[in-house]
């Protein structure tokens, strides 16, 4: 609040990250551009067309002023545990939401692409998770009647996640302490575990040089054929947690902030809270640097 006190301080924080990163011309992709101080707009210097400072970015489009959006972006990034969009109405003292919401969420696709970018490498644990979600119901194309719940890994209630955890080898120097050290993490929502599917997320989030480790889920079968090794056995209930240490955890503490800070999340927008988790965790040693990265994946990030 203290170093960008008023909109014009924000905005000029925000455009020294614009021009940091550089500005691409959506007409002719030239990198090269004159700013016009007057109307505030980059002109190509190449076929001359303008380009505002919000346009390519993530705030594309929106109306809302340029602090809301770094303070938004200091929440979000200072703060451990997730933060909701309510909260956030409450600190801005916007009049609407929906605005907001919308802002929050843009956010965290911004942090969603720019996990996109890595594939994780050397040891990697991979697992299946459910996650409790609102989803409409479907209707019997028939009937007209709504479809019959299901339970397990068909259910309506919940959110199929592949979770992924790349992981080095560590000696535990105290009790219980698992015998290896978290890297990275990737959480991707899908819309079925068939093998075809999970074979397609492994080649888009996992070098092929790594090892991946799984449980004996027949939808993993085909793993083999996209990493350098894949170690698959059946693992009892009471062991998972041993043999499969830390997608557990992922998973165990990603449900409890969601339970902890969101109601009924939406099947659709599952995705995003989790990139918002992910993005956090991956990034847990920056510190006061998580500010200025979260700057940039907001910069750099378009629709």
């Amino acid at each position: 609040m203290e170093k960008f006190p008023d909109e014009a301080s924000c905005r000029q924080q925000f455009k020294l990250y614009r021009d940091r990163e550089g500005v691409i011309c959506k007409k002719c992709k030239c990198t090269e551009h004159y700013w016009l101080s007057t109307i505030e707009q980059y002109k190509c210097k190449k076929c001359g067309f303008r380009t505002t400072l919000r346009s390519g970015t993530v705030m594309e489009n929106s109306k809302l002023p340029f602090r809301y959006w770094l303070i938004a972006i200091h929440l979000l990034s200072s703060i451990k545990k997730p933060f909701s969009a309510l909260e956030l109405q409450r600190q801005i003292g916007h009049k609407f939401y929906e605005p907001v919401w919308a802002m929050v969420q843009k956010l965290r696709l911004a942090m969603g692409d720019r996990d996109s970018q890595y594939k994780l490498d050397e040891f990697v644990e991979f697992y299946e998770g459910f996650f409790e979600s609102t989803k409409e119901e479907e209707v019997d194309e028939l009937t007209g009647k709504k479809a019959a719940k299901k339970r397990g890994r068909g259910s309506q209630k919940q959110s199929k996640v592949l979770v992924m955890t790349s992981t080095k080898e560590a000696k535990p120097t105290k009790k219980n302490q698992k015998p290896s050290k978290l890297k990275y993490v990737k959480m991707i929502v899908v819309e079925d575990l068939k093998a075809t599917t999970i074979e397609q997320q492994v080649e888009r989030n996992i070098k092929a040089e790594s090892t991946v480790k799984t449980d004996g889920f027949r939808g993993y079968s085909n793993i083999d054929r996209k990493v350098k090794e894949h170690h698959q056995q059946v693992i009892p209930a009471k062991k998972a947690d041993k043999l499969l240490p830390w997608v557990h955890t992922v998973i165990a503490n990603a449900k409890r902030q969601l339970l902890g800070i969101h109601h009924s999340v939406s099947d659709k927008y599952m995705q995003n809270y989790l990139n918002e988790f992910c993005y956090k965790l991956n990034r847990r040693y920056f510190g006061e640097k998580l500010f200025d990265r979260l700057m940039v994946a907001a910069v750099k990030f378009n629709f």
